[in-house]
């Protein structure tokens, strides 16, 4: 049992006698580690086999919304039309980036992590990538220290609650300590174990430099592209001929946003000394390791799903192009697909009608039903309801399609 004074317990995880010594228990996690391996190798044979088209546009979907993601766990909201541009840009789908400076700084900082994955990482790179996050040196409307470690005498503290009942969730070493903390974590980073699961070696990352938070702000963002690089890199020691920048379709930044307490509260519980044996060896994080993992393989189902409607998609448009369908049809089955459907948290909105189609189209009603009936001849729309109440859906197999009311 310690004998510290209680007053002077540590209370955080670097204060601990042990730290950075992060320990796991590899056994306990080992089948949470074979399951994440599994959905792993299903995203990545789904994602082989659909074509390089469809892989593209899967990507780009899968990089947008991981961007969208991770800026938005920090209470950032991204201009749609630029993320994309930029995006497509990185993917050579486009020939310009977006305008918006802050939006292709972030592609930048998550394209370099994982297409320059195996280069030294040191700290000028993980400068550039934060001052990359902030071009124009504020957060908000806030000045805030870019390009370099913090270097602020006030304590570096994560809260949350109105002002003057503000709770201290947690607090970074002082930052007098942030440049020793970093050589210590930059010099393990780079010699990474072979005997380490590389899943489990990027909750470590993550978790190590989230909890040192050495910038002024964009802790978070360059934290999670840290996990991603970790990521990319276990990819290539498995496979040196996969391709690591397949690492965003993983789509782990979407899945902690969308758990976004839960990745808090995992994070902060590791983070703080509650009930952690004082006097070991290392400091036990097997909670935020399973966690991480179990975000990991939600992840990778999620992208499957995505993946699958892509191929749907594909397999529904070389349908449609077989039955010679005029431009206004093509227009609405594009508009249809698009919209997905209710599993993928989709689907047009009361399905399709024939005053909608008019709208959609600029034609008149008759040619409208006309032109509804023909795809549903040709079976690329299926027909629900009576009446008034007729609507048409996309008729792809599989997909759910949103109860029409009468």
């Amino acid at each position: 049992m310690s004998t510290q004074n209680p007053s002077t317990q540590p209370r955080y995880i670097w204060q601990h006698r042990a730290w950075p010594q992060l320990t796991f228990d590899a056994t306990a996690l080992a089948p949470a580690l074979d399951l994440a391996r599994l959905e792993q190798g299903r995203l990545l044979g789904l994602l082989g086999a659909i074509g390089l088209e469809q892989a593209n546009e899967v990507q780009r979907e899968l990089w947008v919304q991981e961007a969208l993601a991770t800026a938005a766990i920090e209470g950032q909201q991204l201009n749609l039309e630029s993320l994309r541009s930029s995006v497509a840009h990185r993917l050579a789908l486009a020939d310009a980036p977006g305008a918006d400076r802050s939006v292709e700084g972030l592609v930048q900082v998550m394209q370099d992590a994982l297409t320059n994955h195996s280069a030294a990482l040191d700290v000028d790179r993980l400068c550039r990538w934060q001052s990359a996050l902030f071009p124009g040196g504020t957060s908000g409307i806030v000045r805030i220290a870019v390009g370099r470690l913090r270097d602020h005498a006030d304590a570096m503290q994560i809260v949350s609650g109105p002002l003057g009942r503000e709770v201290v969730h947690y607090e970074a070493p002082p930052s007098a300590r942030v440049g020793a903390e970093m050589d210590r974590f930059l010099a393990w980073f780079a010699k990474p174990d072979a005997t380490l699961n590389g899943i489990a070696r990027a909750a470590l990352v993550h978790l190590w430099f989230e909890s040192i938070h050495p910038f002024e702000d964009g802790n978070g963002r360059i934290g999670r592209a840290l996990a991603d690089m970790a990521l990319a890199q276990d990819m290539y020691a498995q496979d040196p001929e996969a391709n690591p920048t397949l690492v965003r379709v993983f789509g782990l930044a979407h899945q902690m946003h969308q758990t976004r307490s839960a990745y808090y509260d995992a994070l902060n519980n590791a983070q703080c000394l509650r009930g952690v044996s004082l006097d070991t060896q290392g400091i036990d994080v097997t909670s935020w390791v399973q966690w991480f993992v179990q975000a990991f393989t939600r992840a990778c189902v999620a992208s499957q799903a995505v993946v699958r409607d892509a191929t749907d998609k594909a397999h529904f448009r070389l349908r449609a192009a077989q039955c010679h369908i005029n431009p206004r049809q093509t227009k609405v089955l594009e508009r249809l697909l698009e919209a997905g459907h209710v599993g993928s948290g989709g689907g047009f909105l009361g399905g399709m009608s024939t005053d909608k189609y008019a709208r959609i189209t600029g034609i008149s009603k008759a040619t409208a039903a006309r032109d509804l009936a023909d795809l549903a001849a040709h079976g690329l729309l299926r027909i629900e309801g009576l009446g008034k109440a007729t609507r048409y859906v996309v008729n792809v197999p599989g997909w759910e399609q949103p109860a029409i009311k009468p």
